[in-house]
């Protein structure tokens, strides 16, 4: 874990629990969760108990105190997207990704989370890829949708490996006696 951005994320603020939630938040956008090393400095920076940090990180369905995955396919559960068959959309997540959910794929690129609700009952059942929406979803469609962003991070991948290979053979001439 960087150590200088949660310092600047905490410079300023000593002494000061009524930023807790705040600092929180400033946390989880720089590292995507809360990890425990910076829940010990918030508490001993801020002069909150390390025990009142957990609980607020905790209670709070916003902070996550475990990594993501780069794509978090978030299932809602709601009650007008579970009579539309939210739990087919889930299984579906399941069974391709071959993860539950909290958990996170081995190559680090999913994880799946369920919500009691994502606020659109008329569009359900509705699933949001990171902060993308996909209303009336149907196992077939997320069967693509997550097949569609491995093949985007495959050709990404490709893309930077042909990059560097280009960029090796150029240092390699350059480097040669002429």
């Amino acid at each position: 874990m960087n150590l200088s951005k949660l310092e600047s994320i905490l410079k300023g603020r000593n002494s000061q629990p009524h930023q807790l939630i705040e600092v929180l938040h400033d946390v989880q956008d720089t590292y995507g969760y809360i990890p425990e090393e910076a829940m010990k400095e918030i508490s001993k920076t801020l002069g909150v108990p390390l025990i009142e940090v957990y609980r607020a990180a905790s209670f709070y369905k916003a902070f996550k105190l475990k990594p993501s995955g780069k794509y978090v396919i978030t299932v809602c559960n709601g009650t007008a997207c579970h009579v539309r068959g939210s739990k087919l959309l889930l299984d579906q997540a399941m069974s391709q990704l071959g993860i539950k959910p909290g958990e996170v794929t081995d190559d680090g690129l999913f994880s799946i989370e369920c919500v009691n609700c994502l606020g659109a009952c008329s569009l359900g059942p509705i699933i949001s890829e990171n902060s993308s929406y996909y209303p009336k979803m149907t196992p077939a469609r997320l069967r693509k949708l997550i097949d569609s962003i491995r093949q985007e991070e495959k050709e990404e991948v490709e893309h930077a490996q042909d990059s560097y290979e280009g960029r090796s053979g150029d240092f390699a001439s350059a480097a040669s006696p002429r």
